[in-house]
C-alpha cells in the first residue's frame, strides 16, 4: 500500500493548525510504530440495534493493516458480522492513533500463519494457525481514515493530522 495521504482532521472549535499549513504534519511512519508496538488497542463495534461496543484486544498490525483474535461467537464477531464497520485505537492516548475501517473474517493459512508468527512472541501465546483456520475467530481490520495527535498542548494543535487510504 502506498502511504497514505496526509492532511487536517477537521475538529473546530479545537485551534488546529489551518489546512493549508502542512508544518508538524505527522508521517504515517509515526503512527505505524505506534500501532505496531502497542500492546491493547480499543475496538469499536455497533450493535444490531445500534448502540456502540467498546473491548480492549490484544492484535497486530502488519501488512498495513490490524489483525486481532476473538471467540466466533463474541459480541464484537457478532458485530462485526453484521456491520463490518469499526475503529481501532492504541492504548496510548497522549500519543493517539485511531484507525477507522472495515473488518474482515478470513481463513486463508498464509495469512493466519503470519499473523500466528507476529501474535505468538509479542503476547507469549501459543496459537497454530491450522486450528485458527477451523475456528473463525481472526479478523482483519482495513483503514479507510485515520486519525493521530500528540496530547501535549504545544503539539496538538499541529500535530493532528488525518490520512486517507484509497477512497477514504
Amino acid at each position: 500500500m502506498a502511504n497514505p495521504i496526509a492532511s487536517r482532521p477537521h475538529m473546530p472549535g479545537y485551534g488546529i493548525t489551518a489546512a493549508a499549513e502542512d508544518e508538524g504534519l505527522l508521517p504515517w511512519s509515526w503512527a505505524v510504530e505506534r500501532l505496531s508496538r502497542a500492546h491493547n488497542y480499543w475496538l469499536a463495534t455497533g450493535r444490531r440495534e445500534g448502540g456502540p461496543h467498546l473491548t480492549a484486544v490484544w492484535g497486530v498490525w502488519f501488512d498495513d493493516a490490524f489483525y486481532f483474535s476473538c471467540a466466533s461467537n463474541s459480541r464484537k464477531a457478532r458485530n462485526l458480522s453484521e456491520n463490518p464497520a469499526c475503529a481501532v485505537s492504541t492504548e496510548q492516548a497522549d500519543e493517539a492513533v485511531i484507525v477507522e475501517g472495515v473488518a474482515e473474517r478470513f481463513r486463508d493459512i498464509e495469512r493466519l500463519t503470519r499473523f500466528v508468527e507476529a501474535y505468538n512472541p509479542k503476547y507469549e501465546w501459543d496459537f497454530i494457525a491450522a486450528d485458527l483456520a477451523k475456528s473463525g475467530g481472526i479478523f482483519v481490520v482495513h483503514p479507510r481514515v485515520a486519525f493521530a495527535f500528540i496530547e501535549d498542548p504545544g503539539q496538538f494543535q499541529s500535530s493532528a493530522t488525518r490520512w486517507t487510504f484509497g477512497e477514504g
